[in-house]
């Protein structure tokens, strides 16, 4: 055989362009489908959907089930289920809304006063903890299934928080914590500008060290310019999304109480932009957390080998028991996060804070790629299915379409994405 004949049958297939990117196919298909969402409602809403008003309103009403879902992922991938996120997250928001405005007033801490907020914050994580502990142990010790370890905790912390507030509205909540809501709690333009810059360089160090990591250990790597075009994607996303939330004026009337706060008169024709919500840098600091957990560490590695295969990773020495606990406590604790970004969004505590929440962590979880059946899940599609659901609610609310259709669509939306999802599965070869 010629050497012509031997170069042609060993030349390497040629790769196509999102071949050579390594792009998830998922992951843009879900990309593609929240942009044709935002599209829809764009239009039947005569460009009101995508004003920057409504994106900053839509992100911050995301972060709270985005939270939650980037727990969710764990506990779906070990083969469990938690139906218990949205009454745990009540009960946590009760435990600190009456720190805040009755039990540590009474103990003679003024409204106002510094150690309100703290004491309250980690007083709710701790709570969420412990319960979230206290689930895992039951899962994992005593053996009782992960469904009816959280239904019964669906109804015991719901109801725990009625009582713990007499069924009133608890109110009003200490000025540093309205800061993790959202509106109240916004860097402005310039601040927003500085952590755009460092995060859309940290992004591109990211994608450079990765990198250089693969050369490192002789793997494969993309072209640079794949590399180059991955890296401006995701700078230019990020600085995009900074640009947005800063073009989304303070209104006046706001403007002028924050001048009076400040001893000063608000000037002629002053402007300025709201910029990145404090809440949404909780949320970017947890799924980098969560992220670094999966794909780093032990814990990560001993998750998603328990998923993939229980009885093979606790005859390899992983203790699932133990394992299942931490778990549950990650969750416990990402429920009582969510917990201070939903009261303060809603400047108090009510009883019907997360109600429903449950339904739409596990729907963005599962939207977001995690399989049901373990194993397999991201935390950043956990995050954008809670942005596609969430863009889903409101749109819908936007257009005046009623809450109970709402429920009915969203319901429709879930079932079609697992669908989807088991059809992709096969096509891939992937059980």
């Amino acid at each position: 055989m010629s050497d012509a004949a031997t170069s042609k049958t060993t030349a390497p297939p040629r790769r196509s362009l999102m071949q050579t990117l390594e792009i998830d196919t998922r992951l843009l298909g879900m990309i593609g489908a929240f942009l044709a969402i935002c599209l829809v409602f764009n239009f039947y809403t005569d460009g009101r959907f995508l004003s920057a008003r409504n994106i900053f309103n839509l992100t911050i009403q995301t972060v709270s089930v985005a939270i939650m879902a980037t727990g969710m992922v764990f506990v779906i991938v070990t083969r469990h289920i938690d139906l218990s996120v949205g009454a745990l997250l009540a009960f946590c928001s009760a435990i600190m809304a009456m720190l805040q405005a009755r039990w540590l007033p009474g103990l003679g801490l003024e409204l106002g006063s510094p150690l309100i907020a703290p004491l309250a914050i980690v007083a709710g994580l701790a709570t969420g903890a412990i319960i979230g502990c206290f689930n895992g142990w039951l899962i994992g010790y005593q053996a009782i299934p992960a469904f009816i370890v959280t239904l019964g905790g669906f109804l015991v912390w719901r109801f725990a928080a009625w009582y713990l507030t007499s069924g009133q509205t608890i109110g009003p909540l200490d000025q540093t914590v309205l800061l993790f809501g959202g509106s109240e709690g916004i860097l402005g333009e310039t601040w927003s500008w500085i952590v755009g810059g460092l995060l859309a360089a940290l992004s591109v160090l990211a994608i450079y060290a990765a990198r250089r990591n693969k050369v490192r250990h002789d793997f494969p790597v993309k072209p640079a310019w794949a590399e180059a075009v991955m890296a401006a994607l995701a700078a230019g996303s990020i600085l995009g999304f900074t640009w947005l939330l800063n073009s989304y004026d303070i209104p006046r009337g706001k403007l002028r109480r924050m001048f009076e706060a400040q001893g000063q008169e608000l000037p002629d024709g002053f402007t300025t932009g709201h910029g990145l919500p404090i809440s949404v840098l909780i949320l970017i600091g947890v799924a980098i957390t969560m992220t670094v957990v999966a794909r780093k560490t032990r814990l990560g590695r001993y998750i998603f080998a328990t998923g993939g295969n229980p009885d093979a990773a606790e005859l390899s020495g992983i203790n699932t028991r133990k394992l299942t606990v931490k778990v549950f406590a990650i969750m416990g604790t990402l429920c009582a996060l969510s917990a201070l970004v939903a009261q303060a969004r809603l400047q108090n505590h009510a009883n019907d804070i997360g109600t429903l929440d449950e339904l739409r962590v596990i729907a963005a979880a599962v939207i977001g790629g995690t399989a049901l059946s373990g194993g397999s899940g991201t935390i950043y599609g956990a995050i954008l299915g809670a942005l596609i659901m969430q863009s889903i609610t409101s749109g819908m609310g936007m257009v005046g379409v009623d809450a109970p259709l709402q429920n009915i669509v969203v319901g429709s939306v879930l079932v079609f994405a697992v669908w989807i999802d088991q059809v992709y599965r096969k096509r891939m070869g992937v059980k």
